[in-house]
C-alpha cells in the first residue's frame, strides 16, 4: 500500500510540475506592456501588436504541448517588454504599410473552387 501511495504522489508532483511548465497566464504579459509607457505610444503600435502574437504563439504552442519551446517564447517576449527601448532599436522598422502587409498575409487564404462547365464536363453531345 505505501509504495503506492509513493507512486501516487509522485505522480501527482510530476503532473503539476509539467502543467505549470508554460504559464502564460503567470507570465503577465498585458500588464507588462501596459505598464511601459513606451508601448503606449502610436509608434510602437506594431511592437505592441507583435507581442501579443508572440503570447498567442506561445499559448499555441503550450497547447500542442511544446513546453520547453512555449518558455522559451515567453523568456523572449519578457525580455522585449522588461526593456522597450531595446525592443524598439531592434525592430527598427515601425513602417505602417509594412506592418498592414504583414496583417493582410495573416487572413487566412480561401480557394474558390472553379465553376465546372456542364457541357464540358463530359456530358454526351445530343443528337440531331
Amino acid at each position: 500500500m505505501r509504495p503506492i501511495l509513493v507512486s501516487a504522489l509522485f505522480l501527482l508532483a510530476a503532473t503539476a510540475t509539467a502543467s505549470a511548465a508554460c504559464d502564460v497566464k503567470d507570465a503577465r504579459i498585458e500588464e507588462s506592456i501596459a505598464a511601459k509607457k513606451q508601448l503606449r505610444g502610436a509608434e510602437n503600435k506594431q511592437l505592441v501588436r507583435d507581442l501579443r502574437t508572440l503570447r498567442d504563439a506561445a499559448i499555441v504552442l503550450d497547447t500542442f504541448k511544446y513546453e520547453s519551446e512555449c518558455e522559451r517564447l515567453l523568456t523572449i517576449v519578457k525580455t522585449l517588454t522588461a526593456h522597450p527601448e531595446t525592443s524598439i532599436e531592434r525592430a527598427g522598422d515601425t513602417d505602417e504599410e509594412k506592418a498592414e502587409e504583414v496583417e493582410e498575409a495573416r487572413e487566412p487564404k480561401v480557394v474558390e473552387p472553379k465553376a465546372v462547365d456542364s457541357d464540358a464536363a463530359g456530358s454526351p453531345a445530343k443528337a440531331k
